[in-house]
């Protein structure tokens, strides 16, 4: 069977819950802006029916979907030049969803550490959508025949189920249909930490506001949390080495790095054996040169949200003809009678 040949497309997506936060910037929508300027075909979306698997006031799942799509509007997504939507409004992603659910294994699903780490001891209580959505994350990226999936490192094993259940579906069906996307790892700061504590995940949810930056932030907040992040004794070390079992000091110099568009061993470079009260205020003037501009169009963007849903819906249609055909043609191969 020949290798059938697939357009250069990207699809990456945030969940609306709890709003943006810096890690959803630097991790995601910073590089999909850059990703603009490549040979792809972009498609971004804000992925609703996946907030959807624990339970949302529905007020607030709506206002966050306006919030996301500012936030990457904001940020440099140019709905002009690439596909921007909200997943709900393209039926197909879950249509897609419930023959992938017929495709992957429940092996395949229970070895998904995303479900373990958020049900957690309370897994008999987790709703069945929390189980089962990595499926639907593959059908969001195979839904348009998506060659690249641009993630941290955390995301990389739902690409690996997507490789997964692409190659069972043209093996089961006998058909080169599905193309076996590859995820996009890559930058500094793919996975950004917690300002209180350097070994976990900067989080939407966390305890305390303190331990995020988030992306509706102004220029004072930003500063005071970046000025109060926690930090080891030791200043910053003479290379980059250094930066080893020191997980505060790391993350702070990868995000400067990110913000900067430059390398961890450039950081060093530039502020080697820095005491912590010259490093840390020169993090935040960079964080809000960058990151307050963001902020102020985000509040711009909010203001019209009847704007928001224009442009969403626009977006939805571009989507929808693209993968209105690839279902019809899935569903033939399936053999799922269309009258």
């Amino acid at each position: 069977m020949s290798q059938a040949t697939f357009t250069p497309r990207v699809f990456s997506g945030i969940k609306p819950s709890g709003g943006l936060q810096l890690g959803n910037y630097l991790g995601a929508i910073k590089r999909w802006v850059d990703m603009q300027a490549g040979d792809y075909e972009n498609i971004y979306c804000v992925v609703d029916m996946h907030a959807i698997t624990v339970w949302q006031d529905p007020k607030d799942l709506a206002n966050g979907t306006r919030e996301v799509a500012a936030g990457m509007i904001a940020a440099g997504i140019d709905p002009a030049k690439s596909v921007l939507f909200n997943q709900s409004q393209v039926a197909a992603h879950a249509e897609l969803g419930w023959i992938f659910n017929c495709v992957a294994r429940l092996g395949w699903m229970n070895r998904m550490t995303q479900f373990k780490d958020k049900a957690g001891k309370n897994a008999e209580k987790a709703s069945l959508g929390l189980y089962a959505y990595p499926s639907l994350m593959a059908a969001d990226i195979l839904l348009y025949h998506a060659t690249h999936v641009p993630v941290g490192e955390d995301q990389k094993q739902h690409v690996e189920l997507t490789r997964d259940i692409a190659n069972k579906f043209n093996h089961d069906y006998g058909v080169d249909f599905f193309p076996i996307t590859e995820p996009v790892i890559d930058g500094p700061a793919t996975r950004v930490m917690n300002l209180r504590d350097g070994t976990k995940k900067m989080s939407k949810s966390g305890d305390s506001d303190m331990e995020r930056i988030n992306m509706t932030d102004d220029a004072d907040t930003i500063a005071k949390k970046f000025k109060k992040a926690r930090t080891d004794p030791a200043p910053l070390p003479e290379t980059v080495e250094g930066l080893a079992d020191r997980p505060e000091a790391r993350n702070l110099v990868d995000i400067y790095a990110a913000l900067s568009d430059t390398t961890p061993a450039e950081v060093i470079a530039q502020y080697p054996g820095a005491g912590w009260g010259t490093f840390k205020p020169a993090l935040a003037d960079l964080a809000v040169e960058k990151l307050a501009p963001i902020s102020g169009e985000m509040a711009r963007l909010m203001a019209d949200p009847a704007e928001i849903d224009r442009t969403l819906a626009q977006g939805a249609e571009k989507a929808r003809t693209i993968a209105e055909p690839i279902l019809a043609q899935t569903y033939e191969i399936v053999g799922l009678l269309r009258s």
